[in-house]
């Protein structure tokens, strides 16, 4: 894709069709291309529409997030199949819809509101100064993919919805009934009764012929089918790779440390005290007061004026560039008065920060690293180019690897992952190469891919072996070993379901227990509270369990490899006490669940009451993602985009 692109660039072609465009804004003018109003946002919600560039940006922060909860990557093709991309579609319509009746209702905050939130926020102060700084505002809107009136909207919106929610939220408390029955259900008390039918108590089933273990790989080929594995031939561009062999210029390493040592340096930082003066006088009796030791904030408010303090600031950060000359002249602990730019003034220097100046010898792994690092990128760009000639010439992905002086390594076979038959991670691959490797047929070779990071690949599908069934004989000891258990759980389950029965006509718990070889164990006071702790009875005892009414015996599996024959025997209600205080300590709970179902029934009343539409299409297409056939896909089935309900 890269070379046909570079090649592209430098055609005739290209420069004549640049050209042909020039002179198409010129006659016709560029205005007319925007004069039809078409729609192109992904949702459109009365007077609001989601650009496929905020439907991205949101879609993004949500797989981003899955995939730091998951530990890896997640590729579009398994979020699509997940329903992700829906999901956020939906969550974005509800909330534009939302937003837009609120705007329709008129609440709405005031611009001044809204200024004076945005400078709250830290993250747009100046680190100097420590205030609000119009550029580090821009500057981290530009990071995030924000313009000044997106995030003005976004504000808006969530200043809207906060207030919205005070409002609906103040003094809502549900009944105490509501959690009354909650508590009594938390705390109800249960006693059991149960004993265990091991596979020794069972015969033992026959060794399973091979036969019947082709039949059962057969019937479930999603469990042994092994995935398509491929082998590759891989040549990598890497910076990492050509890098550390690269030799320093120390011309131009002097030639940095010249441009950047002021930046690399530390600033010496003073602790300044400024105290404006009325006149010349005033400055005179303002010196005269500190030198007699008064704190400069009570001489200041005896003058009438406000102390100025910069704490532990550099010379760039004093305001006034006279007082800041003055100031970083005197010694610590001493005074002078200044006429600044500002008008006069007395100064204290409080306290002096040595500054420190970085030197050539400890500036020098910091430059030496990344006048490496972009030589390493050139020479990659390099050496990319040089493959580009090669395979233009003719030659395979080796060869052309090999004149353009990268490896081309040959690893797998390797399924689509990137993991050997064991299912091991195989080093060195990335989700976007298996990708590429993975949509090209056999004996394919791709262009020059960019992998990220500096990084570039190209890659040769030298082998490509279809899904097929594992062999038997490879796993021919742990399927008899699971063939085994299975028919011996089903014997142990027949065999659980005939003690109960005979439990349920009428026997008594012990006496076929004993009829059994077993004895009877019995748990007192369980409660859903504390049934989580319990560290002997399973997961699915404890479920039958609260599940079952009383005097109702159950069948269940335990956390070994056995099964329970249980009887729930008593059911008791919490203590008094207990339930009036469980009562009280859930109610702010259980008003905060309410008001979440308030707020979901708002936005649903919401998108009824506003005309939305999510186009499915224009979401798939804004993330990189072809349209859903036509059977599946509501904008085609129909010939218009979905309407979110």
């Amino acid at each position: 894709m890269l070379s046909a692109i570079r090649a592209f660039a430098k055609s005739w072609v290209a420069a004549v069709l640049i050209g042909l465009l020039i002179v198409s804004f010129a006659v016709f003018g560029v205005s007319d291309m925007f004069k039809a109003k078409v729609s192109s946002g992904v949702i459109t919600a009365g007077s609001r529409t989601v650009t496929p560039a905020d439907f991205k940006r949101e879609y993004e922060g949500v797989k981003a997030r899955l995939e730091q909860q998951a530990g890896q990557p997640l590729s579009l093709e398994v979020a699509s199949a997940n329903g992700i991309d829906r999901r956020v579609l939906e969550g974005m319509a509800g909330r534009e819809a939302f937003a837009e009746y609120l705007r329709q209702i008129g609440v709405q905050p005031s611009p001044k509101l809204i200024v004076q939130e945005i400078r709250k926020i830290p993250a747009f102060f100046d680190q100097v100064s420590g205030r609000f700084d119009k550029k580090a505002y821009e500057q981290k809107l530009g990071e995030n993919g924000f313009t000044p009136p997106k995030f003005d909207q976004v504000m808006r919106d969530g200043i809207a919805q906060q207030h919205v929610a005070a409002g609906m939220a103040a003094g809502l408390q549900v009944p105490r009934a509501y959690t009354a029955l909650a508590a009594i259900y938390a705390l109800e008390a249960r006693d059991i009764g149960y004993f265990t039918v091991e596979p020794t108590s069972v015969p033992q089933p026959a060794l399973p012929t091979d036969a019947d273990l082709t039949a059962f790989m057969k019937q479930n080929p999603a469990q042994f089918t092994q995935a398509e594995m491929r082998v590759l031939t891989v040549a990598r561009f890497s910076p990492v790779l050509v890098g550390a062999s690269l030799p320093i210029d120390e011309a131009e390493l002097k030639k940095r440390y010249d441009f950047r040592k002021d930046t690399m340096s530390t600033p010496e930082t003073r602790t300044i005290v400024q105290i404006p003066a009325k006149s010349a006088q005033a400055a005179t009796e303002i010196g005269q007061r500190l030198a007699k030791g008064e704190a400069p904030a009570a001489v200041a408010k005896a003058v009438g004026v406000e102390a100025i303090t910069y704490d532990n600031k550099p010379a760039s950060a004093i305001a006034d560039k006279k007082v800041a000359a003055a100031a970083f002249g005197l010694q610590a602990g001493q005074m002078a008065p200044v006429q600044g730019d500002l008008g006069p003034a007395v100064i204290k220097v409080v306290a002096i920060t040595p500054g420190h100046a970085v030197t050539l010898a400890e500036a020098r792994p910091a430059l030496a690293a990344e006048l490496r690092k972009d030589a390493a990128s050139e020479k990659v760009y390099a050496l990319s180019q040089a493959y580009d000639d090669a395979r233009k010439a003719g030659a395979a992905l080796s060869d052309a690897a090999a004149k353009a002086g990268v490896p081309a390594v040959t690893m797998g076979p390797l399924n689509r992952d990137g993991r050997d038959p064991h299912g091991q991670p195989v080093q060195g691959l990335s989700q976007k190469l298996m990708d590429v490797a993975f949509a090209l047929p056999a004996g394919g070779e791709s262009e020059v891919e960019e992998a990220g990071n500096g990084e570039y690949f190209a890659v040769r599908v030298e082998k490509v072996t279809p899904p097929a069934l594992v062999n038997l004989a490879d796993i021919k000891p742990q399927l008899t070993k699971f063939w085994m258990m299975r028919e011996t759980a089903k014997r142990m389950q027949a065999r659980a379901d005939e003690l109960a029965a005979r439990v349920r006509k009428g026997e008594s718990l012990e006496a076929v227990a004993a009829s059994a070889g077993q004895t009877v164990t019995r748990v007192a006071n369980l409660d859903r509270q504390s049934a989580g702790q319990n560290q002997v009875l399973s997961q699915e005892l404890l479920v039958k369990a609260f599940g079952a009414k009383p005097g109702e015996v159950f069948t269940a599996q335990t956390k070994a490899f056995s099964l329970a024959v249980g009887k729930l025997e008593t059911v008791r209600a919490g203590e008094a006490s207990t339930l009036a205080r469980i009562t009280e300590e859930m109610r702010p709970q259980m008003s905060a669940a309410i008001f979440r179902e308030i707020a979901e029934s708002a936005q649903f009343a919401a998108r009824k009451k506003v005309k939305v539409t999510a186009d499915v299409a224009r979401a798939r297409a804004a993330i990189g993602m072809e349209p859903l056939p036509a059977a599946t896909d509501p904008a085609k089935a129909g010939g218009k985009p979905e309407k979110a309900k």
